[in-house]
């Protein structure tokens, strides 16, 4: 037999098997490429539509999400240390405005009072 006889079995069987592999595999290659699944489900009485919901799940490693521009448990202050200290300096900043505002505000009626 040739090289060529090997790689064509004879008929009745397949040129090529199923991919083996073990599922931490399948799972290796579902997150390096991610997967999205998508879905519409509707509720209809007599033609008027009582109900819809879309369901979009994408399934994907850090990185993969993050390539596909998804990163938002990094600046939500329930899922992240650094955006819940983020958000308590952004907090205490603006709180600080308003009451340095109202100091001057008390000062320039001090002030206009003197006069």
């Amino acid at each position: 037999m040739t090289d060529l006889d090997h790689r064509y079995p004879g008929a009745g069987t397949e040129p090529y098997g199923p991919p083996s592999g073990s599922l931490a595999d399948l799972l290796e290659r579902v997150l390096d490429k991610g997967i999205v699944i998508a879905g519409d489900i509707k509720i209809d009485l007599l033609d008027i539509e009582l109900l819809t919901i879309r369901l979009r799940l994408f399934i994907a490693s850090v990185d993969t999400a993050k390539k596909a521009g998804i990163d938002w448990w990094e600046t939500d202050p329930a899922l992240s240390s650094r955006a819940a200290r983020d958000a308590l300096a952004e907090e205490n900043a603006r709180l600080r405005e308003r009451l340095d505002a109202l100091e001057g505000a008390a000062e320039g009626e001090t002030t206009g009072a003197v006069r």
